[in-house]
């Protein structure tokens, strides 16, 4: 991380000397001389180092790729950028200017793409060239195996010598030993032990099916331990999706294996971080336009300019969701009569030209302003800015099981269904939406959804 250190002094050095930022004739002091500023460039030096905590690898990683690693580079100097908005924003740090945000996402995005880039050849060229070369023994003789040690041999950059096979059963051996093209078969796994006394093995990569017994596989964890070899296993694709989420904690000296634990705890404090700055800045600035559209709404037609609703929240937590009253007062009432003419399927309740909705209320809906209430529930923590849409009590009692999952973060204001077609979408594709934006969840992922907000709210796309 000293890389990241040196690169924020360097780039705030550059974004102090404003008039060489500046236009013309405009001037400014050179470094921040406001309480409000030196706060700001700590929260922005904590958030930095935090997203690039997140999205870029430190550690020495063989099989990276750098294509990926320079696009999650990009991702996190992008990130950051925008932190460094929002941050000078909130606190009107006057050191800050657009022009200075630009240039310091450009030169961190630039010096460290060059230098990981760099690295990367130096690495490349001393691998192929003989260097640090490793040796490597496959557990597991099939098809799978063989598919990822072709991958292996297509990249010599990765600095691999293929040792063999070794296989899980007799059938699997005398079945390789006819097809094995890269290596030969070694023996069987029980013949581990022999077979590391007598080769050179570097590393291991285990590519074993996930029925394999727990008494096999801890028998080659400990032949690598003892030896002092690497050990690396790849599952099979139905097992990622588990283990990804695998998560190792200690309980009074005792390693507890944890599944499913949230792990993204830091990217989550930095998205509440932006919750809070973003709603409570809104709230400040939209605060004329809510005055005149709560005069108009008790102007036009009889009741409250708000409606508050009970909706189910993270993890079945009920709360009060507010927005500007669209429909007439007894609209809840009337539902029931309606129920024939609901034209989404599943749970949900919609109808295209619903007679409940004012004239007013159908402007406020069409522009997505009635939801603006929300950033109340932001800013109160009951939601977020990016999430599920909050459903109702009586839909979550009518879910199937595995509708559930969108209720295990919080709800927000907009989510991939409000910026994909919303209304024109089925409620199993508006389901599978949050499935994949829950499992899939990161900072970079709201960043994009916000994004694609602004475009559909502007021209009210999938609105109703």
């Amino acid at each position: 991380m000293l890389d990241q250190v040196v690169l924020i002094a360097t780039a705030m050095g550059i974004i102090y000397h404003r008039p060489l930022l500046s236009l013309p004739g405009k001037s400014a002091p050179l470094v921040p001389n406001h309480f409000s500023d030196s706060l700001g460039m700590l929260l922005l030096g904590l958030g930095w180092l935090g997203i690039f905590s997140c999205y870029v690898n430190y550690k020495s990683d063989p099989f990276g790729n750098i294509r990926f690693q320079l696009r999650n580079l990009l991702k996190a100097t992008t990130l950051a950028a925008f932190w460094l908005l929002v941050v000078s924003a909130v606190f009107s740090i006057r050191s800050v200017n657009t022009t200075g945000v630009v240039i310091f996402w450009g030169v961190v995005t630039v010096v460290n793409s060059m230098s990981r880039v760099a690295l990367k050849l130096f690495l490349i060229s001393a691998r192929r060239s003989g260097y640090n070369r490793r040796y490597l023994l496959v557990v597991g003789a099939s098809a799978r195996s063989e598919e990822v040690v072709s991958r292996i041999v297509k990249r010599p950059e990765l600095g691999y010598n293929l040792v063999g096979f070794i296989a899980e059963s007799e059938e699997s051996r005398q079945t390789w030993e006819v097809k094995a093209g890269h290596a030969p078969v070694l023996g069987m796994i029980d013949d581990l032990k022999g077979i590391l006394e007598r080769e050179r093995v570097d590393e291991m990569l285990v590519c074993l099916s996930g029925d394999v017994k727990f008494l096999t596989m801890a028998g080659i964890i400990a032949h690598a331990r003892d030896l002092g070899i690497v050990l690396r296993i790849l599952p099979d694709a139905a097992e990622n999706a588990v283990l990804r989420k695998l998560h190792v904690e200690e309980f009074e000296n005792e390693f507890v294996l944890t599944l499913f634990r949230e792990q993204l705890l830091l990217q989550l404090l930095i998205k509440r971080g932006v919750d809070v700055f973003a709603s409570g800045a809104a709230l400040l600035l939209l605060s004329p336009l809510l005055t005149v559209v709560a005069l108009l709404i008790k102007l036009t037609s009889p009741g409250p300019a708000l409606f508050a609703q009970d909706r189910v929240g993270m993890n079945q937590r009920r709360f009060r969701l507010y927005k500007f009253r669209s429909m007439v007062v007894d609209a809840d009432e009337r539902k029931k009569e309606l129920a024939h003419l609901n034209e989404k399927d599943g749970p949900a309740f919609k109808i295209l030209n619903d007679p409940r909705i004012t004239k007013l209320g159908r402007f406020l809906r069409k522009t997505s302003i009635d939801e603006l209430p929300q950033l109340f529930n932001v800013l109160r923590g009951e939601m977020s800015l990016v999430g599920p849409r909050p459903p109702l009590p009586d839909e979550v009692s009518r879910y199937d099981w595995l509708f559930r999952r969108r209720l295990s973060v919080k709800p927000g204001i907009t989510c991939v269904w409000q910026v994909s077609g919303r209304s024109s979408t089925t409620f199993d594709e508006w389901m599978k939406m949050d499935k994949h934006y829950v499992e899939n969840w990161c900072l970079w992922l709201d960043f994009k959804i916000l994004l694609k907000t602004i475009p559909a709210v502007l021209f009210c796309k999938g609105a109703a």
